[in-house]
Order: C-alpha cells, then structure tokens, then sequence
C-alpha cells in the first residue's frame, strides 16, 4: 500500500507544484461554520484565491486535536446541524465550481465509522473529496480506513507529530498517500504567534523514509511563519487563523478580514518560490 493513489488528484498536484519550484498553501475551514450558507460562501472566496488544496472539517463533538478555535466553529456548526451528509452535499456544490483544486476531509474516525466506512469513502469521492484525514485513528491499527479509502480512489493522510516515535514511523508511512501531514508543535491547532519552528530534524527523518511531500500544520499565523515553514516543508496548513475572524458572526467584516489573512500568507508561501 505505499505511495500514492495513482494519478490522483493531490499527486498531481504536487506534481506540478514541484515542476514550478512552489510549495502548497493548504486551508482549512470548518464545514456549516458559521452556517450552512455562510461556509458555501467563504468557501468559495477561499477556493476563488487558488489554493492548491482545501481541507474541510466535520464537525465533531469529541475532537482531540482542535485548538479552541476550531473546538468553537466546530460546537457552532453542529448546533446547526452539521452532519456527513449535509457536508458531503456542500462538497459536492463545491466541487462543480471548483473542479481544479483537491479537496481534503479532516474527519474524526467515529462519524465515518457510523455512516459505514465503505460506504462514507464512496459517497466522499462521489461528492468531490480527493482525501480523508482521519486524527484520531492510526493508520497502524489496521485497515479498516486505508482499504476502503483507497478502495474508492482515496488518498489517506496521516498525521506524524514531534513525539512520533521513530521505529513507528516506516510502517505508519506504508499507509500514507497524497501528503503527509506534519503536525509542527505538540499539543493542538491553534495559532502561535511569534513562535519559532524546529523542524528540521524531523524532515530529514521523514524524507530519508518517504517520497511524500510533507506540509506542516498547527500553529501558523503570519505570512512570515508560512514563509519560514516552506522553506523547509513541501506545504503549509493554515486553520485557526483563518477561522477566527468567523468566530464573532458571518459578516462581510468577517469575510474580508479571512480573505486578507490568506492572502498574506500566500505571499509569504510564494516568497518561497524557485525557478524550476
């Protein structure tokens, strides 16, 4: 099971991004927050900016990994609501417009599991989902997630973090498609302002075990930590500081302001950027 799913649309993706001498600038957003209309809309000014990929959370009531942030926009939209379904049918609205960019879901095990893991990966990639991100199941526990994802066509995307221990990581990787998912600081997302990134040791380690690119998540910010993170990863995960402007309501204030936010750390990603 090594590799990648053939042809997929994250490998190729990456592809290209490689050939072009940029790195990835990966969003996250929260499905049905702040509403079911307002994610339809942010998400489509997101996916207007170009990124080379969107990941989308489920909503879940027992998330281990969501800083206070995304803990928020999660308990929001499932007060409203939110469910597989209601997010895999906004995917999908998503995905006619936006055909060119992956689409990414962060989904806890339990959602999946009761929805039928089988039948959750075939509806994902029906709805547009070119992966599954799922936190709190490892990938060596069996292959109750990475047989039916990549039965349905699925990248599966595991999450390494700093406390990985490293005679795990060769057999947690023979899982792994489309990216690997480098969680940069222990504990959960959230942004961390001013912090600084040793990561370096950790992507050697990886690289020296895996082909995959590797994009780093929890705790970006600013343009600038984008920059500093790319220079040494394949992609940055931006999540929490984009969420937060949503946090106080759905308004065009708040709608400008993620725009603006993602905007800066396009740039820093971009400042990145090698002649092929």
């Amino acid at each position: 099971m090594k590799g990648t799913v053939a042809d997929s649309p994250l490998t190729l993706r990456f592809a290209r991004l490689r050939a072009q001498g940029r790195k990835a600038l990966i969003p996250y957003l929260m499905s049905g927050f702040p509403s079911r209309r307002a994610f339809r809309e942010i998400a489509a000014r997101v996916l207007e900016r170009e990124p080379d990929a969107l990941e989308i959370g489920l909503p879940f009531s027992d998330p281990l990994a969501d800083g206070p942030v995304v803990e928020a926009a999660g308990q929001r939209a499932l007060a409203q609501g939110g469910a597989l379904a209601s997010t895999l049918d906004d995917v999908a609205w998503l995905a006619r417009r936006f055909a060119q960019t992956p689409l990414v879901l962060m989904s806890y095990f339990n959602p999946l599991r009761a929805h039928g893991l089988a039948r959750a990966a075939r509806e994902s990639r029906a709805a547009g989902i070119s992966a599954w991100i799922v936190p709190d199941r490892d990938l060596l526990a069996g292959d109750e997630v990475v047989l039916p994802a990549r039965a349905a066509g699925l990248d599966v995307v595991p999450l390494v973090a700093p406390t990985t221990p490293v005679a795990r990581l060769d057999e947690l990787l023979a899982g792994a498609s489309g990216f690997v998912y480098v969680v940069a600081v222990t504990g959960v997302t959230g942004a961390r302002r001013g912090r600084r990134f040793a990561l370096a040791e950790l992507l050697a380690t990886l690289r020296r075990r895996t082909a995959l690119p590797l994009c780093v998540g929890f705790g970006i910010a600013s343009g600038r930590q984008a920059e500093a993170v790319a220079r040494l990863a394949d992609g940055v995960i931006v999540g929490s500081v984009l969420l937060e402007p949503l946090l106080a309501g759905d308004g065009a204030r708040g709608r400008r302001e993620v725009v603006a936010r993602l905007d800066e750390l396009r740039r820093g990603v971009e400042r990145t950027r090698r002649e092929p």
